[in-house]
């Protein structure tokens, strides 16, 4: 079989952090060929093929001109989430397969458009949720599975940093990402709730985003580190983003998810499994959650109420954050395995679940701003007035 030929647009933070590495894997194993690399800033793209790519890997400015290229089967999206529907659209129509970074985009319509161009195309579209893969969360879909908790009625999706602001990239601009901590963190702890449960029919979604210490604090008298340890330094005159949302999102068989995300929060501590997403389900048998970094099963055994810790507590590294050897990148190798085959039935993630992510987050912005409740049509689609 000859070798796949990838293209990544995009090469910042993300594409360091997984992708690269992750891909890197893949063309050890002799699966595939990095053979291109673009970035608006090309001492980036130049970085990118000098440490991962094959000898002869092109770099770009310009994403046209890599989506020329009729040689390259897929390309990975890793741009910031406003321009992912431009790009993927572009790469699909190109006739390429396309890992978009999530979220899959910045709002409902644009997503809509990329699946059009998916069918449209006949080519793959993957989103790149990679908390699914980390153990803990294996394993509670596992536990969900397996019926251990029942029908779940009531869930909780959270990812609340007290100070975690992104002081790198384009994070704290609304122009280029869409929104804050609800679009970059929120939609990682969504995603996981809807594929434990497995529901994504969404009846109606209120919420509220939350504009405050994003532009009052003084980050350079904080005194506090980031998630990453580093000194939490952004502008306060032009982080233009929410700091803080919460939303309640309705299911048609009357499930209910409560939704919270914050880089910035007036509260004692961190809430988040280890600095990650984590999720709480209660059902008709049972209920777990993931805040410790291990599934917590709670139960009645000998009718008596239990609690079952499930699995071992296992660093989730990026590849691009390991110490040591890198574990294997699960989100990469289901991807190559999938252009493989030419099988969109073999991808992990599919671009109607991040659909659904991506509209609910949408409409929680919408409600926020117009202050009512968001409903759902019998299409699927968000109904804004």
């Amino acid at each position: 079989m000859a070798k796949l030929k990838i293209g990544f647009i995009g090469c910042g933070g993300i594409a360091n952090q997984k992708h690269l590495p992750g891909m890197k894997q893949q063309a050890e194993k002799g699966r595939v060929d990095l053979v291109a690399f673009c970035d608006l800033i090309p001492e980036r793209a130049e970085k990118a093929a000098k440490e991962y790519g094959t000898p002869d890997a092109k770099v770009y400015t310009d994403y046209r001109e890599l989506l020329a290229d009729p040689a390259i089967d897929a390309v990975h999206v890793l741009t910031p989430n406003i321009s992912h529907c431009e790009i993927t659209v572009a790469a699909l129509e190109a006739g390429k397969h396309v890992l978009c970074e999530k979220p899959m985009a910045a709002t409902e319509a644009d997503a809509i458009k990329m699946i059009e161009a998916r069918d449209r195309t006949g080519k793959m579209l993957t989103i790149g949720y990679q908390y699914r893969h980390f153990n803990v969360n294996y394993v509670a879909k596992k536990v969900v599975d397996e019926g251990w908790i029942g029908d779940v009625y009531y869930a909780e999706a959270s990812l609340l940093r007290r100070r975690g602001v992104p002081t790198w990239g384009v994070f704290t601009d609304k122009s280029k990402q869409g929104g804050g901590p609800l679009i970059d963190i929120g939609t990682h702890a969504l995603d996981l709730t809807l594929w434990l449960m497995n529901n994504y029919d969404v009846e109606y979604v209120v919420g509220t985003s939350f504009e405050k210490l994003g532009t009052l604090l003084d980050p350079d008298h904080q005194g506090q580190n980031n998630f990453r340890g580093e000194p939490d330094h952004w502008n306060n005159k032009t982080y233009d983003v929410e700091d803080s949302a919460v939303g309640q999102i309705k299911m048609k068989n009357g499930a209910v998810i409560n939704l919270r995300a914050s880089w910035a929060l007036n509260m004692a501590e961190d809430r988040g499994a280890n600095g990650q997403a984590h999720t709480m389900l209660a059902g008709t048998k049972g209920g777990l959650d993931t805040f410790t970094g291990q599934v917590r099963l709670n139960h009645i055994v000998g009718n008596e109420m239990a609690t079952t810790m499930v699995g071992r507590v296992i660093p989730n590294f990026l590849p691009g954050f390991s110490q040591g050897p890198a574990p294997l990148s699960k989100e990469h190798d289901i991807w190559v395995t999938a252009l493989e085959a030419n099988d969109p039935s073999k991808l992990f993630v599919t671009a109607e679940q991040a659909y659904v992510v991506t509209k609910i987050l949408d409409s929680i912005y919408y409600s926020s701003k117009h202050n009512k409740p968001v409903y759902f049509g019998e299409d699927g689609r968000p109904i804004y007035d």
